[in-house]
């Protein structure tokens, strides 16, 4: 398929694609002309002596002092030079690389007044996988991702830096390589550039990419405890979840029923006496599927977001320019946190299980050793849970329920909907580790219950686990054990369907 900026519609799938390349996406004649058309509106609105923000006035606090028509040029320079203030580390490329992609859908829609020429060298760079350098702090979501954003366009105009492989090179060096030559902004250009919600964005879109497999590999992780423990199929029947219809809890139980499907272990203790399992085994679809209930709704919106025009003034006609606020991040602040607390859930309750698997309960051996005392097991593993869990409730606090006025107050309400999305993502690193551990602790105990076998699914995943790490007999240094379980997390190279 072919996307067409500014006219098809984005969401996580196809803007995937597009970043990967598995997508082609062009501008196609109406896109084109709806560029070319709002910024004919522009110029129109320069030229008069009539105030229009951002346009032919300054910025912020300076919104009141008019600026003539010779001035144009440096006004925009200046805009990208002087908000170009962030600090800390560079993010990942892909980051980058993503802030474009949503960048050109919002400007290619016809309502920000910016030049073909603009956006079609913004779609040069992408070809060319020249993609600038973002530091990763000084947004406070509220202008849109003022600083993020200014260092994604300073390339624009010959200044800041494009990724070389794990280093950097200076933007004029490679434009130079390239032969393309600086571009001059013209009027309302830089604010178009500069507004918006693209960093937060971004950062959701690659949080929901990496949290849909995660949100899988719970499921699987908890049904392969389950089998550990010899637990019990029971809470997870539909007609159970019927009489409580929430849409997370009833897709979870339906995966916990597929995971289980003749599995040879299960049945073989469909007659014992126990009548409940602990919570973090009985309560998989309830609290697992919360966790897909806040993935849903972060997904929706993200999906409204990489489809909106999010600068400031939009461009209406010739005579109207609409200064509003559609640049604030507060729509997506708040579901980043609700999806933080979401993620850090599912840590919360895998390492439960993991706690569980080492009681030495129903069959299995304390510390999933037989040959305790001299030996530790899997007993230490836990701890790094632990810490995982609790570094992960530390990363909870929602940054959208705090605000601190800049701007000499113009922006005195902020999102910091960019902090919101780069913690959401570190809990989601947590999150693996948390994950790649129980998998590890629950293929121990299910090879106490051979000669049973599981699920289909179990069974394979299970094979790749033995690949790479093998059963604990005696102890050893688990670290490269740990350190491969990650590796096969982070590569989405087990099987959860």
């Amino acid at each position: 398929m072919t996307f067409r900026y500014g006219i098809d519609q984005l969401n996580l799938d196809i803007v995937n694609g597009i970043a990967n390349g598995t997508i082609t996406a062009e501008l196609c004649q109406e896109a084109i002309d709806n560029i070319n058309k709002s910024r004919q509106n522009v110029d129109i609105m320069a030229s008069s002596d009539k105030a229009v923000y951002g346009i032919n006035t300054g910025f912020g606090p300076l919104c009141d002092t008019q600026i003539s028509p010779a001035e144009t040029h440096l006004l925009q320079k200046n805009l990208l030079i002087t908000h170009a203030v962030g600090v800390g580390e560079s993010i990942d490329k892909s980051i980058s690389k993503l802030m474009l992609i949503t960048k050109v859908q919002a400007l290619s829609q016809g309502f920000s007044g910016i030049r073909l020429v603009v956006v079609e060298r913004m779609l040069k760079f992408i070809e060319l996988d020249l993609i600038p350098t973002v530091p990763e702090q000084g947004s406070v979501g509220a202008s849109g991702d003022l600083a993020p954003l200014s260092h994604l366009f300073l390339p624009l105009i010959g200044e800041g830096e494009f990724w070389q492989g794990d280093s950097t090179v200076p933007a004029a060096q490679a434009l130079k390589e390239h032969n393309l030559e600086a571009l001059e902004l013209h009027a309302k250009e830089g604010l178009a550039l500069i507004n918006g919600t693209q960093f937060i964005l971004s950062h959701a879109i690659t949080a929901l990419t990496k949290m849909r497999y995660l949100l899988d590999l719970a499921d699987v992780a908890g049904a392969m405890s389950i089998e550990g423990m010899q637990g019990s199929q029971s809470p997870f029947r539909a007609e159970l979840h019927q009489l409580r219809a929430f849409a997370g809890n009833i897709e979870v139980a339906g995966r916990m029923r597929r995971l289980f499907k003749d599995s040879q272990n299960m049945q073989a203790h469909s007659d014992c006496d126990r009548v409940q399992d602990p919570y973090s085994l009985r309560c998989i679809p309830q609290v697992h599927g919360a966790s897909r209930n806040a993935y849903n709704h972060l997904k929706e919106l993200a999906e409204i977001e990489m489809n909106s025009v999010t600068d400031n003034p939009i461009i209406i006609s010739s005579e109207e320019a609409i200064s509003g606020g559609s640049f604030h991040g507060q729509p997506l602040a708040m579901v980043l946190d609700y999806a933080s607390i979401a993620a850090a859930e599912l840590g919360n309750i895998a390492d439960r299980r993991c706690y569980l698997l080492l009681e030495g309960l129903h069959g299995l051996p304390r510390l999933l050793t037989s040959s305790g005392g001299l030996n530790s097991g899997m007993m230490i593993p836990q701890y790094t849970t632990a810490a995982l869990v609790t570094e992960n409730k530390s990363l909870c606090f929602p940054p959208s329920a705090d605000s601190v006025p800049t701007s000499m107050g113009q922006e005195d309400h902020v999102s910091m909907g960019s902090i919101s999305g780069r913690k959401l993502n570190q809990i989601l690193g947590n999150l693996e580790k948390i994950i790649a551990i129980e998998l590890m602790y629950a293929a121990q105990a299910i090879d106490f219950r051979r000669p049973n076998t599981c699920s289909d699914i179990i069974e394979a995943n299970f094979a790749i686990i033995r690949e790479k790490v093998a059963k604990l007999e005696e102890d050893r240094l688990l670290k490269p054990d740990i350190d491969a379980m990650i590796a096969l997390v982070k590569s989405q190279s087990l099987t959860v369907n």
